[in-house]
């Protein structure tokens, strides 16, 4: 009888207890950053290997359309000065001379042009599935756990996208009577603060709607991405 009374209280304690929210010990996504434009005769087919791997579970795929194309035929309906911005603080980070399109970044860590599926693949393969600090999302807060900061600190950014994929007619530039799908359209990135290494709290701006949230633990300065997840 005491044995069975033990065993039905471990067992009430475990369905009562509260579920676990952090993803500590979870696999973390690798974060697929393309860079592209309609304007871009080059790009569609990184946009199509974006969007192939953005059905796997393990990758968090982005799209940022950048605007340094838009005078030449065609206005990229996506594009907007901080995700060109991004990238140009990738360049720095990661030794280019100048942003150009398309191209791929994984984990803020490596980058390549991404027309090629197996070599995006192989990239995403050679990234460390450590979870990082934990971030946990709830309604309008995100929450990141203890951890290593880096010496040059870290930001935190919240990014707001599309889940599905997009179709745009283009009707000038490179690409002209075209239709290009785009998967995973970043419409807004915004850096929400700075994390130092402690447990810490952030307020998520409202105004998602239909948008997928995404958060991810950078580097300063264009560096390594250091946890992220999505909702």
């Amino acid at each position: 009888m005491q044995r069975r009374a033990t065993f039905a209280l471990a067992t009430l304690l475990v369905f009562a207890a509260p579920p676990a929210t952090g993803l500590a010990g979870a696999r973390a996504p690798v974060v697929v950053e393309l860079f592209t434009s309609q304007g871009c005769s080059s790009c569609p087919p990184a946009n199509a290997n974006l969007a192939k791997i953005s059905r796997r579970a393990d990758v968090l795929a982005l799209s940022f359309s950048v605007t340094y194309w838009d005078g030449l035929g065609w206005k990229d309906v996506f594009g907007k000065p901080e995700f060109t911005q991004r990238q140009y603080a990738y360049e720095s980070a990661l030794g280019e001379s100048g942003p150009f399109t398309p191209q791929i970044v994984v984990n803020g860590r490596r980058f390549l042009v991404g027309a090629d599926l197996d070599e995006v693949e192989a990239a995403i393969a050679t990234q460390s599935r450590d979870p990082g600090p934990a971030i946990r999302l709830e309604k309008e807060r995100a929450h990141i756990g203890v951890g290593p900061a880096p010496a040059a600190g870290a930001d935190v950014w919240l990014v707001r996208y599309e889940p599905g994929v997009i179709d745009v007619p283009v009707r000038r530039g490179e690409n002209a009577d075209k239709t290009l799908p785009h998967a995973h359209v970043v419409r807004s990135l915004a850096r929400i603060g700075a994390w130092t290494g402690a447990a810490a709290d952030y307020a998520l701006p409202g105004g998602g709607g239909a948008l997928r949230t995404a958060v991810l633990l950078q580097t300063r300065g264009g560096g390594p991405i250091l946890a992220a997840t999505t909702d």
